[in-house]
Parts: C-alpha cells; structure tokens; sequence
C-alpha cells in the first residue's frame, strides 16, 4: 500500500486526464505538453514509494511484482496498440503515464468506508483502468444506437455513427460510414478531407457547386499555387467550410480521365500519409460528399475519453471486470 500523501498526490491525474479527453473531444488533438507534470509527479511518487517499501522485505516483493506489471506489461500494451494502429499516439502515452503512476492501488480513507471498494487480488489499478476503459468503451455503440432511434435514425450503421448534413461534415471530426457502392466501416477520414480541401484552396460548396470541373485532374492548382494541407485539425488551417447554401445533389459516376479528383497526385505531394487513405479511398468519399445532403458518419469515441471515465471508476468503485467475473463465478 503507498502512503496516504502519495496516494493524494496520485489524484492531480485526474484533472489533467479531464482536460485531455475534453480536448480529444473537441479537437481530436491532445499536446504532449499536458502529459509531462503527471510524469515528473509519476516519477517522484515512484521512488519515494519503492524507498518506502525497500524497509519491509514483504512490501518490496509486493511493490516489485505491481511494478513489473505496470510498466513491464501495461506500459508496453499501449506503445504496442500504439504500433499496430490500434489507437493514436496520445492515447498511448496515457496508457504509459498511469502505469507509472498507479502501479499500486491507492487507498483512501472516507468517514466509515475507504475507497476503492473492489481491489482485484494483483492489485495494479493501471490494469484496472485499462480494463475499465474497455468495459466502458463496449457500452458506447449501445448508447449511440439508442439515440440514433430515440432520432429516428434507423439504419444498418446506427450503431457506431450518426446522420449529418454534408454542409456540415467538413467541420466534423470522424469518418465516412459510406462509399457509392453502400455502407462501409472504412470510409473517408475526415481530417483527410480537410487535407486535401487545404491542398486545393477550395471548400466542400466548391466542390459541390461544379463536380464535373473539379473531378478533371487538370483543374488542379499549380505546384508553387498548392496550399499547405496541414494535419486536418480544424484550427490547423484555413477553413474548409463556408457554410454554403442548399446545393442541388450531383450524380454520382466516373469522371473519365486519369486521376479523377487529383487523388494520386494529392496522397503523392505529402511528405507522409492522410491517415491511411487511398486514392481509391478519397475518390469513393468525394463521390457519397457531392452526390448526397446527408450522410452517415462515425464520430468514433476518442480512447482517452473512456479511459478518463475508467480512471474514475477505478479510484473510486474499483475493478469493473473482477466485479463481473465474481459475478458469474457467484452465480
């Protein structure tokens, strides 16, 4: 067990993991900056716990084995989904801030009970948080489903998207749920949109305004005219959308020419790659983006969204997971 002012100490994480999953909300963008206080915190509580622990031969095998854990196996989990695109890179360094700093779980003392109430035999709440955070994160498609038909939005898709107004879908964080052949979990990136929207000098009205001029790749800007297309955050650029008027939806086809859209030419120009895009992929989204008024899209949960939510439960209730499982095995 730490000691009560380290494990006082341990709560300024989450404030700081608040303002992170709001800003991942609004921006889908969190500095690395706001993750170095909770480091240098993590570090020092981390030493001044293992001194402590080092006068009792009990609590040093203990402390040692809830470290292991921490930052031999929950640590490297993130830079491992981190890796495999399973998440972004803050979400990762997230993961790696609280296995430094919740090896242990904490204890705090509350008139007639103490929190948390469930502590899992191993004992590593930086484990507990992770777990949290994907029980968490598995009630989200039911939540968004039940607003989609309290809406009357019901569609194969409601389950892990909404409806929007394709005037709107510019300023959107999110991706496409459709392509024109029908549905699809891999649709358009919308930051890649606002990419190359950047890269063209146009808006998404542009676009909708005269299809047929902008699918021929030789509407182009020239090189030294291209805009800079930044990451595709909202406040990373000019902006891409004008708020247009209602526009006459286009029919959807092939433009006949090399490159429609400019696609290859605008995923060649970067120095790296629109969140996994292709030319096919862009295409496809820029067809559903001109032809139709609304669109389905998915907002995705950002990760540190749940894991905010987990961390609370978790230095609170205590261990979601070991509560179902006694649960089953009870049962």
């Amino acid at each position: 067990m730490s000691s009560p002012i380290s494990d006082l100490l341990r709560l300024v994480a989450v404030p700081f993991f608040a303002l992170a999953a709001y800003r991942d909300i609004r921006t889908r963008r969190v500095r690395n900056v706001l993750w170095l206080p909770l480091v240098s915190v993590g570090a020092v509580l981390f030493v001044a716990d293992a001194s402590v622990a080092a006068a009792d031969p009990f609590r040093t095998r203990q402390f040692a084995v809830h470290a292991a854990v921490s930052l031999g196996i929950v640590a490297p989990l993130g830079y491992l989904f981190w890796r495999v695109g399973g998440f972004g890179g803050a979400d990762a360094k997230a993961i790696m801030v609280l296995a430094l700093l919740f090896p242990e779980f904490p204890v705090y003392y509350l008139p007639g009970d103490t929190l948390p109430l469930v502590v899992p035999p191993l004992g590593v709440l930086s484990m507990t948080v992770l777990s949290n955070t994907v029980l968490v994160g598995l009630a989200f498609p039911f939540v968004l489903a039940a607003r989609n038909v309290l809406a009357g939005h019901v569609a194969l898709p409601m389950f892990v998207g909404r409806p929007a107004r394709v005037p709107d879908v510019a300023t959107d964080y999110g991706s496409l749920l459709e392509t024109p052949d029908g549905f699809t979990r891999r649709g358009l990136d919308l930051d890649a949109l606002r990419m190359y929207l950047r890269w063209r000098g146009l808006t998404l009205s542009d676009l909708r305004r005269d299809p047929d001029r902008y699918r021929d790749p030789a509407s182009l800007p020239p090189e030294g005219e291209r805009g800079d297309p930044t990451d595709g955050a909202l406040a990373a650029g000019p902006a891409v959308a004008d708020g247009g008027e209602a526009l006459t939806p286009a029919v959807r086809r092939v433009a006949d020419v090399d490159d429609p859209w400019g696609a290859a030419a605008f995923l060649a120009s970067l120095d790296g790659s629109a969140y996994g895009t292709t030319p096919d992929g862009l295409r496809a989204g820029l067809e559903v983006l001109v032809a139709e008024d609304e669109v389905w899209l998915t907002p995705g949960l950002p990760f540190i969204v749940p894991m905010f939510v987990g961390l609370v439960l978790a230095v609170t209730y205590g261990d979601l997971l070991f509560s179902v499982l006694t649960l089953v095995v009870g049962v």
